[in-house]
């Protein structure tokens, strides 16, 4: 019965379309619509409007959101919002879960341009390396911009480097601020997930959001304002995991359980339990306290007693006993899930926006804001059973966190005026974003007991500094010639700080780093005699060798012409310019038009070139460790563009991503049915597209001079390397697609339905070959390059057909928004045998066996009802729901067993192995969700309550 509402509500829903908010709802938030608003990006013409212009542009009322919707920040306002843009939170994925990927027609995080106020937002700093939508990519934090500041959102669905330079190649996200005074408002909200899999699926509540956000502007002289904005947030996590199914305790972490009971700590007396001067006493202390384990067998217990050497001793204590220790202890496997869902987050805000006349004719203003936000995030749990668990100090294991501090500051300030008929505006922006990281709840495992459980990891840093200089003037020629022209000067620094020794060092038993001299017997081992891994478990810190400060600077030159040839007829063009210091020039242009069918109807089409400069993150973001092969030390890692193993290796110099785009469509009007409609098509190719490569690896065995294996040995061994990723130009890509908005308002006396279908279709795929460098294609690693996972993240594992569909109702006091939004299928880039045909479905892909058989996440349409009531002209009450119908994504695969493919045979056929394996994709349960890919999350129905006041 629940399934047939869900589906008679979306077929209304879809009858009455949708209210994307794309500037034309109307609340209590009184904005301009679509059709009134004089945008600021697209168009340098002032008095251009949103839908008068060559390309389309969406404006997006931020001010109703506040009001009615249930998503709060900006990522997640514009993904129910804006088809076109996609962003997810991720989990358990390090630093990325507390700062969100977001994407704009299919393209990377880094192919679109943020600007706030109109001026260039700086990037993150951090860079995203591990396994998620925009892996390899430096994107903006959006959600450092508090959205209660913001009055509209301008979304230019074009490429525009011509006009903005680096990024725009996907579009550009013009942030508008407040600009309001004497009016104080503030929004109170309070609300949490109250679905069936809270709390790992037990029910009931979790992940309670709290926000507090406030805004009063006020008069400066005789034109000016200054609007303050304030918010706090806390959010909680989210759990989304079921009981842990993995081998947690073995017999000897039973006894030392026993023992730790009586104040004898058995883990403490040995660093490694083949070196120590305590093993009669380690042995004597196990058969003592072996028979306080009430479960151990008759057998078992003998051989305990007969042990008498530490190699015995570990042959009979290496069997399984979770399940009786748990009752033991009083624990269950819930006890041992990892936290799989939202990531903890505090957060502070505080932005400015203001304006204000120098002198007459010339105008000041400055913006800007700090942002804080502290995290806190969950790795893998570490069972009491694995060598790199410190039992000394966590006898039940641990839950590993990293917790980020994340500060975001931003300041603009310039003048403008006019000199004659020439508009100038004259500022500089600067921007810095840092992300510190602090290891918590964990244990460097190779440290001597008792050992430090916080580490301070080292951190990110990037800043950009921006001088810009604009000019604009009208010339009467035909109906009119705007022309913009102007200059910029960029500068950019990246760094990354390395943590504390002991958040990265591999110690000895003597509590000194090892070397290539460091004997078996002088590592540190658990009992069963594994090597325990040193650096802080979760998040080993950045080490010295990481640590760096690299800059570059950039300069441009621009122009950016309107012409209206006629009263229908409009012809735009942009030139732009720019040299950067680390490689070279790049030069792009752009060429766009408007004709006026009739006074309803309007064709437009664009062409330009684009490009995207490697941002310093990605040319110099390095983390490497030292392993020890035969007694000599190689590095292991990600390693810098200019390093010497990339030159060895043959990967060059990152250069610019270069585009070229061609984009056509129609917008039509229809006052008598108060419809809108506007349908564009476009294409976008992408040349060197930058990738973070897979690992690269030293091949093993013995090779003959001069074949391409035994080079690749010679070249890793010349690297000091045995496995390596780098950053490179190594794919050109296309990408297509087509977009659609249909707009309805409807007014019946007092009651008003604004109503929008907003549709976009994608498609993105790699294009040509693969750019990889000799050394490793002739020794077979150019799969490597760009692997099959990949190929996913990039072309299928964000939604490719999305669709919005809402209502909002105005009826004397009542407000309503319904909305519907339907997130197409996505495929996880993980394998398994989905088909169940007892195989891992495998191709031959350059000459090797990949195997491409992968999860899809089914469509889901996920519904968001509110309803607000307005008590007063200053108090307003909302409650509503995001997700009210409790949907999650398709379910992950547990354990499978099947063949999987083990290389080419002779013919060219892909070989499968004789005998089959499992394949536990949710990791004992853990990942009841892919962790890799999710089109809405994995949180199932949030619900809210939100009082807005204005005095």
């Amino acid at each position: 019965m629940r399934k047939k509402s869900q589906k008679i509500i979306s077929l209304g829903v879809l009858f009455f379309v949708t209210v994307n908010v794309y500037g034309q709802t109307k609340d209590s938030v009184n904005v301009k619509t679509v059709d009134e608003v004089k945008i600021t990006v697209g168009s340098r013409n002032k008095s251009r409007v949103a839908t008068d212009t060559p390309v389309p542009v969406d404006v997006i009322n931020i001010g109703s959101q506040s009001v009615l919707s249930p998503q709060t920040d900006l990522n997640q306002i514009l993904n129910y919002a804006a088809p076109s843009f996609t962003s997810n939170s991720t989990t358990v994925a390090d630093g990325t879960d507390h700062i969100d990927p977001a994407q704009l027609r299919g393209l990377g995080p880094d192919q679109v341009l943020v600007l706030l106020n109109g001026k260039r937002r700086h990037t993150s700093s951090l860079v995203n390396i591990n396994g998620s939508p925009g892996r390899g990519s430096v994107g903006t934090d959006l959600n450092a911009i508090p959205a209660f500041a913001i009055e509209r959102l301008e979304v230019l669905r074009d490429g525009a480097s011509a006009q903005y330079g680096s990024d725009a190649i996907a579009g550009v996200i013009n942030v508008i601020m407040k600009r309001s005074t004497n009016t104080f408002t503030s929004a109170i909200m309070a609300g949490g997930f109250n679905s069936k899999g809270s709390n790992d699926h037990s029910g009931g509540w979790d992940g309670g959001k709290y926000q507090l956000d406030l805004n009063y502007g006020t008069s400066i002289g005789k034109n000016g304002f200054i609007n303050f904005t304030g918010s706090l947030m806390k959010r909680e996590d989210t759990r989304r995991a079921n009981a842990n199914t993995s081998n947690i305790f073995n017999a000897y972490n039973a006894i030392e359980q026993r023992a730790l009971d009586n104040g004898v700590n058995i883990s403490s007396l040995f660093s490694n339990i083949n070196n120590t001067p305590n093993s009669n006493q380690i042995l004597d202390y196990i058969k003592q306290y072996s028979q306080n384990v009430s479960y151990f067998t008759t057998p078992q217990l003998a051989q305990i007693q007969n042990a008498n050497t530490i190699s015995a001793m570990q042959d009979a204590l290496k069997f399984d006993v979770t399940n009786n220790e748990l009752a033991y202890r009083g624990l269950t496997r819930n006890d041992f899930n990892m936290r799989v869902g939202q990531s903890k987050l505090t957060s502070g805000q505080l932005f400015v926006n203001s304006e204000f006349e120098i002198t007459s004719g010339i105008r000041g203003y400055a913006f800007g804001g700090y942002s804080y936000r502290h995290g806190n995030a969950a790795g893998f749990y570490r069972s009491p059973n694995q060598n790199r668990t410190s039992t000394s100090i966590y006898p039940n294991g641990f839950l590993p966190e990293i917790a980020s501090d994340v500060i975001d500051v931003s300041f603009s300030a310039g003048f403008k005026g006019k000199l004659g008929k020439i508009n100038y505006d004259i500022s500089n922006t600067f921007g810095k974003n840092s992300f510190d990281y602090t290891i918590e709840n964990t244990a460097n495992a190779s440290m001597k007991y008792p050992s430090k459980t916080s580490f301070d990891a080292g951190g990110l840093g990037f800043s950009q500094n921006t001088i810009n200089a604009d000019f604009d003037t009208k010339v009467d020629w035909l109906k009119g010639f705007n022309i913009a022209f102007g200059g910029e000067a960029r500068f950019e620094n990246f760094k990354i700080t390395n943590g504390e020794e002991s958040s990265w060092a591999l110690y000895d038993i003597n509590g000194a780093i090892q070397t290539p001299a460091t004997p078996a017997n002088m590592k540190p081992t658990d009992f069963l005699g594994n090597s325990r891994p040193g650096g802080s478990q979760v998040f080993p810190g950045f080490r010295p060798e990481n640590a760096l400060s690299k800059g570059r600077s950039s300069v441009a030159l621009y122009t950016d012409t309107e012409l209206d040839i006629t009263d229908k007829w409009l012809v735009s063009t942009a030139l732009r310019y720019e040299n950067y210091s680390d490689f070279g020039s790049t030069f792009n242009y752009k060429l766009a038009t408007r004709y006026k069918i009739t006074e309803n109807l309007n064709f437009r089409a664009a062409h330009s070139t684009g490009f995207r400069a490697p941002s310093l993150q990605q040319m110099y973001f390095n983390s490497t460790s030292t392993q020890f092969v035969g007694g000599n030390p190689f590095e292991v890692g990600t390693f810098s563009n200019d390093s010497n193993a990339a030159k060895i290796l043959g990967i060059p110099q990152l250069k610019q991503e270069e585009s070229k785009s061609f984009s056509a469509g129609f917008t039509a009007k229809f006052p008598v049915a108060k419809l809108s409609v506007t349908l564009d098509g476009y294409y976008i190719r992408v040349n060197n597209r930058v990738v973070l490569t897979d690992q690269f690896s030293r091949p093993s065995g013995t090779y003959a001079d001069g074949t391409p294996l035994r080079n690749l040995q010679v070249a890793f061994d010349a690297a000091n390397a045995t496995a390596a990723t780098f950053f490179a130009n190594s794919i050109d890509t296309q990408t297509k697609g087509i977009e659609g908005v249909i707009s309805h308002k409807a007014q019946i006396g007092n009651v008003s339905l604004n109503s929008d279908l907003a549709v976009t279709v994608s498609k993105t795929n790699r294009v040509g070959d693969i750019h990889g460098s000799d050394i490793l294609i002739k020794a077979g690693q150019i799969n490597s390059y760009y692997s099959e996972a990949s190929r996913v993240y990039l072309e299928e594992a964000i939604p490719r057909f999305k669709a919005s569909l809402n209502n909002s109702l105005e009826f004397n006091k009542f407000s309503v928004l319904l909305r519907n939004v339907f997130f197409g299928k996505v495929t996880d880039p993980n394998v398994v045998d989905v088909n169940g045909d007892g195989i891992v479905q495998a191709q031959v892909i350059n000459g090797q066996a990949v195997e491409i058989e992968h999860p899809v996440l089914g469509g889901k349409v996920i519904t968001d009802f509110s309803i607000g009531y307005n008590f007063s002209k200053t108090f307003k009450l909302t409650i509503g729901a995001n997700n009210i119908f409790d949907i999650y994504p398709s379910q992950n695969y547990g354990p499978v067993t099947a063949r999987r493919a083990t290389g080419v045979d002779g013919g060219g056929n892909v070989v499968y192995s004789a005998t089959p394996s499992t394949i536990d994709l949710s990791n004992s349960n853990q990942f009841v969700y892919s962790r890799n890919v999710s089109q809405f999350g994995m949180n199932g129905r949030f619900l809210f309550a939100r009082m807005n006041l204005n005095f």
